[in-house]
């Protein structure tokens, strides 16, 4: 069974743009930024101080024009024989059924993140977290992210299900890395979380990579003023 949130049955919020970080929301009086900068903290934490505490702003880059038309394009075919239904009503149909949706969008107030997931799969059983990537390589950072899925999707849930995070390869059937979201995986994103809201708070400072392999393949590297030098 494929469902989609109805809209106007996201989670409301009493929220407003910070005044001097693009992208972070101020959600009930706290920070929240989105998931995928678990992603840019793991390759480069400095590039997300480029972009948007500096807002220096650069073309995207091949693969991310990509992504987006990619994951347009698998949204649009979803939606043609998805039933609507509210979030609510998805738990509940999903613990006699299987059922699975798209772009699933899950905020939590108390960690301070946001975001949408790729796809989710659910079960009487567990509940599978996807997060698509170009190529098969499950990079660090690309794990955080999906852990980053995972515990908002927890935290809005309040369910007592088996939570499995998965990276699948861009437009394919190919999950090449999948684990349980067990208690290490929990208390290892939310250390990386506070680390990311001490960066928006000032209270720590943006590490720049040090591998130069990542400063080649930067879309900021011509802005950027602490590159890794090659060795």
């Amino acid at each position: 069974m494929q469902q989609s949130l109805i809209d106007g049955e996201k989670p409301k919020t009493k929220s407003k743009t910070h005044p001097d970080i693009s992208q972070v929301m101020i959600i009930q009086g706290r920070n929240n930024f989105p998931i995928s900068w678990l992603n840019k903290q793991g390759y480069c934490e400095y590039s997300i101080f480029l972009e948007n505490v500096q807002r220096i702003e650069v073309k995207p880059t091949r693969n991310m024009v990509v992504g987006t038309r990619e994951h347009a394009r698998l949204e649009e075919e979803f939606s043609r024989d998805a039933e609507p239904a509210t979030f609510e009503e998805m738990i509940e149909t999903s613990k006699t059924a299987e059922l699975l949706s798209r772009e699933l969008p899950v905020i939590s107030e108390h960690y301070g993140i946001r975001g949408f997931i790729d796809e989710v799969w659910m079960t009487p059983d567990e509940f599978v977290i996807i997060d698509d990537k170009p190529g098969t390589k499950a990079f660090s950072s690309s794990i955080h992210q999906v852990f980053g899925y995972c515990l908002a999707f927890k935290d809005t849930v309040q369910d007592d299900r088996k939570i499995i995070a998965s990276l699948r390869e861009r437009g394919t059937d190919n999950i090449f890395w999948s684990a349980y979201f067990d208690q290490r995986a929990e208390n290892d994103i939310i250390s990386l979380i506070n680390r990311v809201h001490n960066l928006i708070l000032g209270k720590e400072e943006f590490i720049p990579t040090q591998n130069p392999r990542k400063c080649r393949s930067c879309r900021l590297k011509s802005k950027c003023d602490k590159k890794a030098l090659p060795r």
